[in-house]
């Protein structure tokens, strides 16, 4: 770690990867402050609580997914397009910021319930996109007739699970694994064309 990162991101940063290796439950203060050989009680002077902690990581992956993912939903080019750029925004984040996505897919349940409300509509409304999109396609006649919910679960669910099998030194980039996605999905969308004749 480098001297001049602010104590607070080394904490989310160590915290971030102590709770994908062990969840947010098993994780202690503690365990925190260890990994950066601090005293437990001296954290505290940076933090307020570990759920504090937590909020912070669900609410910068949250940001990290908006910022990529939203223009690409928005950008006015094809539904077949769009969704393609999702994806490839989506799973940018997944493989560049790991842990903080897999914490914020699986341990934003342990947040207080206010919280877990706010995060519950921030996915929703994520989700949103994927489904708009989709339907667009749908209204248009380049896909299939199919559910947009559905079908937005079933993309974004894929996606997710690329947090916990990925990795830098594997054969695939980040951009060839969310082509491959993209492909695959798009593929299995799009209405087949009719010759004539």
């Amino acid at each position: 770690m480098t001297t001049d990162t602010p104590r607070r991101l080394q904490i989310e940063d160590a915290a971030s990867a102590l709770f994908r290796e062990r969840g947010y439950a098993a994780t202690s203060v503690r365990d925190i402050a260890g990994a950066l050989n601090l005293q437990g009680g001296s954290l505290y002077a940076h933090v307020a609580s570990k759920e504090d902690v937590l909020w912070s990581i669900v609410c910068r992956a949250a940001d990290r997914f908006s910022a990529e993912v939203g223009p690409a939903a928005t950008s006015g080019t094809s539904p077949a397009q769009r969704l393609r750029d999702m994806i490839r925004g989506h799973v940018a984040v997944v493989t560049s910021a790991q842990k903080d996505a897999a914490v914020f897919q699986h341990e934003w349940r342990f947040l207080s319930q206010e919280r877990r409300g706010q995060v519950a509509a921030r996915r929703d409304a994520y989700e949103a996109l994927f489904r708009q999109v989709i339907a667009d396609g749908v209204a248009a006649g380049d896909f299939r007739g199919v559910d947009p919910r559905q079908t937005a679960m079933a993309i974004l669910s894929a996606l997710n699970g690329i947090a916990a099998w990925y990795s830098a030194v594997g054969p695939l980039t980040p951009a060839e694994i969310a082509d491959q996605h993209a492909d695959l999905f798009l593929a299995a969308l799009t209405k087949p064309t009719t010759n004539g004749g």
